[in-house]
């Protein structure tokens, strides 16, 4: 199990984990809310030194530290799989051409403006969440958006045949490591109260799509895919919080239900 935690962190973060990374990468699946806890623990902390600068603090500031924490901690792995797949929709005119597109390594003009729009849309989410206070929800966010990579892994085939860089993540991945990392996400999600269970209904609506998409233009996922999977889902998640503002600290938790 320990393992298993180990490889998540090590995959999907920089985090030097100490222990033995497992062979069987599925038995990482069900920790990857766990990284996204992890992940979305170090922006909420990142966002306190805006109370720290003076009393207006500096939303704008921070925010942008916020990014560029998320960035490094994660080697913007998946910002690179929202590269690839934006300029295979661009350029792909059908599944092989879209998959050739996703292996070149260089980037085109599709993939270099969807990271841009990917970008400014957490900078802005992450200024907002910061002006009223609400940058808690990141940790929740973050853990639903990892989840959702569990989601799409368990549920599409890989879509290359002769293998790939995630095929030992997607081949073997079964209900029981969905199960798992829904769990853990749910429980986060009911200690947030109705808005958690919101956000993660929502995430669940946007991956169908998504995943239907996969499975009918390029045939299965991809380690690409299911870091593009994670980008659509996170900055979704972040730009509703954003839009709802100050009323998500508000309600946060059950005990409002009973005023």
């Amino acid at each position: 199990m320990f393992r298993g935690l180990v490889t998540a962190f090590r995959t999907l973060t920089i985090f030097p984990v100490p222990g033995q990374e497992t062979s069987h990468h599925t038995s990482a699946l069900p920790f990857f809310p766990v990284v996204g806890f992890t992940l979305g623990l170090l922006l909420w902390v990142v966002s306190l030194f805006d109370r720290l600068i003076s009393d207006s603090g500096w939303p704008m500031g921070i925010a942008a530290l916020m990014l560029l924490a998320n960035i490094i901690s994660t080697r913007a792995l998946h910002l690179d799989g929202l590269a690839d797949f934006a300029d295979a929709l661009g350029g792909g005119w059908d599944k092989a051409r879209r998959l050739e597109i996703m292996k070149d390594t260089r980037l085109g003009v599709f993939g270099g403006v969807a990271v841009v729009i990917a970008l400014l849309c957490k900078w802005l989410a992450f200024s907002r969440l910061i002006s009223v206070g609400s940058t808690v929800w990141v940790i929740l966010l973050f853990m639903i958006a990892r989840t959702m990579q569990v989601h799409l892994a368990a549920r599409l085939d890989y879509a290359r045949v002769e293998g790939g860089t995630a095929s030992s993540f997607v081949q073997g991945a079964s209900a029981y490591h969905l199960a798992a990392a829904y769990a853990i996400t749910l429980l986060a999600a009911l200690v947030f109260g109705p808005f958690g269970l919101a956000a993660l209904g929502l995430a669940v609506i946007v991956t169908w799509i998504y995943g239907a998409w996969c499975r009918k233009n390029i045939g299965g996922i991809t380690g690409d895919l299911l870091g593009a999977g994670n980008e659509i889902v996170e900055v979704t998640l972040l730009l509703v919080a954003a839009i709802l503002g100050k009323p998500l600290l508000i309600y946060i938790g059950w005990r409002w239900l009973l005023n």
